[in-house]
């Protein structure tokens, strides 16, 4: 929003400052739902992130087995697209997913905050292993 200083006959127009803005200075975060998501994911293959097939429908059907992972929000199911494809491919993604995830409602900074978190759980396995 800016303000125009009309007063002294002149027309000058003053704009706030970004650092007084309260919502700039904010950090990005996660709910603990949302981190929830990030964790189950890694245990998610790459494979999860396709539509199951009629074959696999039906075989789920027969036997009262989970054929989709998908979640139900798609927020979180934005969320859990990007996670496993960090798990998998750490900082690869591919852009459409980026903006997939962008237009669920996620900022681009947290978007850096989950992977930045996944990378370092991905070096601590490695470490490990």
């Amino acid at each position: 929003m800016a303000y125009l200083d009309v007063a002294n006959g002149a027309a000058t127009a003053t704009f706030p400052c970004a650092a007084s803005n309260p919502v700039a200075d904010t950090k990005p975060a996660l709910s603990a739902l949302e981190w929830s998501v990030v964790a189950l994911a890694q245990k998610d293959s790459m494979a999860s992130l396709k539509r199951p097939g009629k074959m696999a429908v039906a075989m789920g059907k027969l036997f009262r087995t989970r054929t989709n992972p998908e979640l139900a929000d798609p927020k979180l199911e934005a969320l859990r697209r990007i996670a496993v494809l960090a798990w998998h491919r750490g900082y690869a993604i591919a852009s459409h997913e980026i903006h997939a995830f962008m237009s669920a409602g996620f900022s681009l900074a947290q978007y850096e905050l989950v992977l930045g978190s996944i990378s370092r759980g991905r070096n601590a396995l490695n470490q490990r292993a």
